[in-house]
């Protein structure tokens, strides 16, 4: 009798002990375990941001939950192995992956990002930037950033395929991001998808900042007539085709990209496939959005982002933001220089910050600055035609970063 009460007693201990090591509580006191906190706590802190603040939720709401529940110890629910490298190990991937590591493919063979600009596409008014094509040359301003941190990144031991990644954060364009770096450095995806995401959502916070340092409150109030200007049929469906070609002969790496975001404003356009416009804007984008957030964050494991590059690459990222802003500004002042020598009215320059791809976020908070300095001064269709500039400049960057780095491969 006392020999089956100890024999069950012992049963129920090693139960109990084995189910307590089986649980993500023992994970917490292993060697990772403090990595597995900080995340848990950026985790934290990206909701606040999406719920509190609003903050880009749709991507920042569901990066923050993949990376909370990737980071839960014991979970597994990413196969880091299969990617290891950089390289997908089609030996194992077969016989190991689960769901998730199938939904990454979307991520690590440039898909995602390609159909969400179909989206953005569809989305996207092109009419302000047909109306006046000057803006685009404060987009293309706006993306000096990306090459100066390029530089700055490579000149502090970066290799050039990472240093190309950290620099296209600055032009605040998530899916360019993603696309760009799945190519060159798949080993900082996580740590370059968060950096890029979490710019765009504090937009609000960090442009103001920017444009205050290189402008004086008189520019800031400068007042621009707004002439609407009727932008027929015929050029607003020739447009997409047109920058589809044009592009792919000058920068033919970036041809995915922009050929997606044509295609889908060809869609928005055309007036023949209404419906299939608006799946594009709302369900199509959004489902799309929602893998990508999520699959992209479950590849941000404690092991492969706590570290000191990614501090570094968090710091180079508000680098690149900042002088891509600033860049889009000075630009516009001196383009002021010439007006005035022209005897023409000047441009306010804060539009030159919207030269970064954020639409139509940085538009609207530049349109909120012009009315703070001065109330009943509008800006937003100047700001918005250079915000939709930028969206294609981005693009064309990351294009161009990718034939400079190609040299050295």
């Amino acid at each position: 009798m006392w020999t089956l009460l100890s024999s069950s007693s012992d049963f129920v201990g090693e139960s109990l002990i084995r189910f307590g090591e089986s649980t993500g509580l023992a994970g917490f006191f292993s060697a990772m375990g403090w990595g597995n906190i900080v995340m848990i706590g950026i985790a934290f802190f990206l909701l606040y941001l999406a719920i509190r603040h609003k903050f880009e939720p749709l991507l920042l709401l569901t990066i923050a939950f993949g990376m909370l529940l990737t980071n839960l110890p014991g979970a597994n629910l990413y196969h880091t192995e299969l990617f290891a490298g950089g390289h997908v190990h089609w030996d194992i991937f077969v016989a190991k992956a689960g769901l998730l590591d199938y939904l990454y493919l979307g991520v690590k063979l440039g898909i995602y990002p390609c159909l969400i600009f179909l989206g953005v596409g569809a989305m996207t008014d092109f009419g302000p930037l047909i109306a006046n094509p000057k803006s685009f040359l404060l987009g293309a301003a706006a993306q000096i950033g990306i090459f100066v941190t390029f530089l700055g990144a490579y000149a502090i031991g970066f290799s050039p395929e990472q240093s190309g990644s950290i620099g296209i954060i600055g032009g605040a364009d998530g899916p360019t991001a993603i696309y760009l770096t799945s190519m060159l450095a798949p080993e900082l995806l996580g740590p370059i998808a968060v950096a890029a995401y979490s710019y765009m959502a504090l937009v609000p916070i960090i442009q103001p900042f920017a444009i205050r340092l290189v402008t004086t409150r008189k520019e800031r109030c400068i007042h621009m007539e707004y002439n609407p200007k009727s932008v027929n049929k015929q050029l607003r469906i020739a447009f997409p085709i047109a920058v589809t070609i044009i592009v792919g002969l000058i920068s033919p790496q970036s041809v995915a990209l922009v050929g997606f975001l044509m295609f889908g404003n060809l869609l928005r356009e055309c007036g023949v496939l209404g419906s299939l416009s608006q799946t594009a804007q709302n369900e199509f984008a959004n489902i799309i959005t929602l893998l990508l957030g999520i699959t992209i964050s479950f590849s941000m494991r404690a092991e492969q982002f706590v570290n000191p590059a990614t501090l570094m690459i968090m710091v180079l990222g508000l680098v690149a933001f900042v002088f891509d802003t600033v860049g889009g500004v000075l630009f516009a002042k001196l383009i002021n220089v010439f007006l005035k020598m022209a005897g023409k009215k000047p441009v306010n320059p804060m539009i030159g910050g919207c030269g970064i791809s954020a639409f139509p976020m940085s538009s609207r908070v530049v349109q909120r600055m012009a009315a703070r300095e001065e109330p009943g001064n509008i800006i937003l269709m100047q700001a918005a035609g250079t915000n939709v500039s930028g969206q294609v400049a981005s693009v064309i960057a990351g294009g161009l970063v990718i034939s400079i780095v190609s040299q050295y491969l």
